[in-house]
């Protein structure tokens, strides 16, 4: 396999990854190669993103590799934040909303294993629109952060508090995730808010 493909394949990996990122020694695991030629395609591509003043970047933080945005596009991001697409959620996010309200405060490991995918993208966009928020630190291995539902999540429901949220009928999220959500889901439809089919 050639250099710029395994560089092309290291990209594509490091952009599934998400914020977690991953070390020489995952890449390595999966490409079935070398750890410090992986550090050195790694440092290659970073280089390449850099010269081509590419929209994304590659950052090391704590010994994991992981692909951020240009922090001089900030601005752009920040106008983005604040256009009228923020009232359009997709499947992802809103299930993963549907979660944190009904189960808060609840951790990212907890609701990955409700909805059997990763969820750290749904969670940033839900961060960003300001509709989950960090409540505190859970009493585990490495006090991972718990997510629940803020004031704004109230307003764009149009619910005077989570006392309002339609009653779960005695299921069990786990469970039953589908029924859970769609009641969330019809909440949303009342409200007239655009429900978008996309990728997370």
């Amino acid at each position: 396999m050639d250099y710029q493909n395994l560089k092309s394949i290291i990209e594509g990996l490091l952009f599934m990854a998400g914020d977690e990122g991953l070390t020489k020694r995952q890449l390595a695991d999966i490409m079935e190669i070398d750890p410090e030629f992986a550090v050195d395609l790694i440092y290659d591509l970073q280089r390449d993103l850099e010269r081509e003043g590419r929209g994304v970047q590659i950052a090391e933080v704590a010994s994991a590799f992981r692909l951020t945005t240009n922090a001089e596009h900030a601005p752009y991001f920040e106008r983005m934040a604040y256009t009228p697409t923020r009232a359009q959620l997709s499947q992802a996010a809103l299930e993963t909303l549907s979660i944190v309200a009904y189960r808060q405060p609840i951790t990212r490991i907890d609701i990955e294993e409700i909805r059997g995918v990763k969820s750290d993208r749904a969670i940033q966009t839900l961060v960003s629109k300001d509709l989950i928020e960090e409540v505190g630190r859970a009493e585990a291995i490495g006090r991972p952060i718990l997510y629940g539902t803020t004031k704004s999540f109230l307003d764009y429901f149009g619910l005077p508090s989570l006392k309002e949220l339609p009653e779960p009928r005695d299921i069990e999220l786990d469970d039953e995730l589908d029924d859970g959500t769609q009641m969330l889901f019809e909440r949303l439809e009342g409200r007239q808010i655009t429900i978008e089919e996309i990728k997370e």
